[in-house]
């Protein structure tokens, strides 16, 4: 098969001599034909010399590299590029843990697929496609996830309606496209939980965060608990498990708080120590002096692009600054960013920051980052998007 060349211009080369997956627009010499978006194209050097094949695309990255050999993108490439995926989740004890049956089998990047993301719900796979050329091998997808999993798949649900790019021309419909899930119920450490992945954010449910869900239950006993931007109430759920006194779920959509109170009357029937409030973030942190001595602040991503980085970084310290100053002394907070675009170390100097307005002393219990299950690419740093602190404060 033939592909559309692109040369890049001199000296542009070196990321991919270094297997980083994106090729920027501003780094394109020439491109030799027309290539649709998501069609496959070759890359070479301004010498000619061949460096990988990839998605072309319109806009700032132009090309997301899916192979630094020549070889033929098809079917098999597929096949066996999703089955080194599920290997990897078969190593980690995944695939056939009777506790955990959410995880994610597909992370773009870090699964060398840039632009698709597979997330497993017991007998259902939610797909999520970012790039056009992902979008238009679904059914290849479609085919090799019904191979890896046989009788013990019973849906695909694609959800790639908003995450393709807006002037993309194709017109993705959210929808299955492969049988159809009765059970909207997984299971994550042994806790049960609701997934809405039809009308929820990302695929349904944040399964990023199981292994520092799993850290805060070991840390809540006896405590009172706030767990902010709950969504579902993953955070929630674990302390109470853990043992803790109270635990309130702050969210300000009220769908998500429908879907905390069925997830913590599923584990917990009947429990009085959780109530479930529907309120700004900002604005509820502003008087709960001395309430709690462990808190959550799990955002959404405040930064999705640099422009906005400053403006997303004034908003992780504001947030901060206000856990700080509220909460009771000898208290912990649970702190993250999930934004790619803010680094770890910008992170962490912000929450210094914050700290030190706060004038309270603070100290690192545990630095914080995704699961094995979302592994970083080791020459694409920027996958390690999730950012999260442990912090003592007295």
């Amino acid at each position: 098969m033939s592909y559309v060349k692109v040369v890049l211009k001199s000296g542009k080369d070196q990321s991919l001599l270094r297997f980083h997956p994106w090729v920027f627009s501003g780094a394109i010499k020439k491109i030799y034909g027309n290539p649709a978006e998501g069609d496959v194209v070759e890359v070479f050097d301004n010498k000619d010399t061949f460096l990988g094949l990839g998605h072309y695309q319109i806009g700032s990255i132009a090309i997301r590299i899916l192979s630094f050999k020549q070889v033929e993108i098809n079917d098999q490439f597929w096949y066996e590029k999703i089955h080194v995926a599920y290997r990897l989740r078969k190593t980690l004890g995944l695939i056939d843990d009777p506790n955990t049956n959410a995880y994610r089998l597909v992370h773009a990047e870090g699964d060398n697929m840039p632009g698709l993301i597979i997330d497993m719900y017991g007998d259902t796979a939610v797909v999520q496609m970012h790039s056009v050329g992902m979008f238009l091998i679904k059914d290849t997808i479609d085919s090799v996830l019904k191979d890896l999993f046989g009788n013990d798949l019973k849906a695909i649900y694609n959800k790639s309606e908003a995450t393709l790019p807006f002037k993309a021309p194709v017109e993705p419909q959210n929808g299955y496209s492969f049988g159809k899930s009765v059970a909207r119920t997984a299971v994550e450490n042994g806790l049960q939980f609701k997934v809405d992945w039809e009308k929820g954010q990302k695929t349904g449910f944040f399964v990023d965060q199981r292994e520092n869900r799993a850290l805060l239950e070991k840390y809540s006993k006896n405590r009172s608990v706030l767990n902010m931007f709950c969504y579902t109430g993953g955070f929630s759920f674990y302390a109470m498990r853990g043992g803790a006194s109270v635990v309130h779920s702050v969210d300000s959509s009220e769908r998500a708080m429908d879907l905390t109170r069925e997830n913590v009357e599923m584990n917990f029937p009947g429990d009085p120590r959780h109530e479930a409030i529907t309120a700004d973030a900002f604005k509820y942190l502003d008087d709960i002096k001395d309430r709690y001595d462990l808190i959550v602040l799990d955002p959404p991503a405040f930064a999705k692009h640099h422009n906005v980085l400053n403006n997303a970084l004034q908003g992780y310290k504001k947030l901060n600054a206000k856990a700080f100053e509220q909460i009771k002394p000898g208290g912990i907070v649970f702190t993250f960013s999930c934004s790619q675009v803010v680094s770890k170390d910008a992170f962490r100097k912000t929450v210094f920051s914050a700290a030190a307005r706060s004038g309270r002393k603070v100290r690192i219990l545990n630095q914080l980052t995704q699961p094995a299950d979302h592994p970083v690419n080791i020459y694409h740093p920027e996958g390690e998007y999730l950012k999260g602190l442990v912090l003592y404060v007295e």
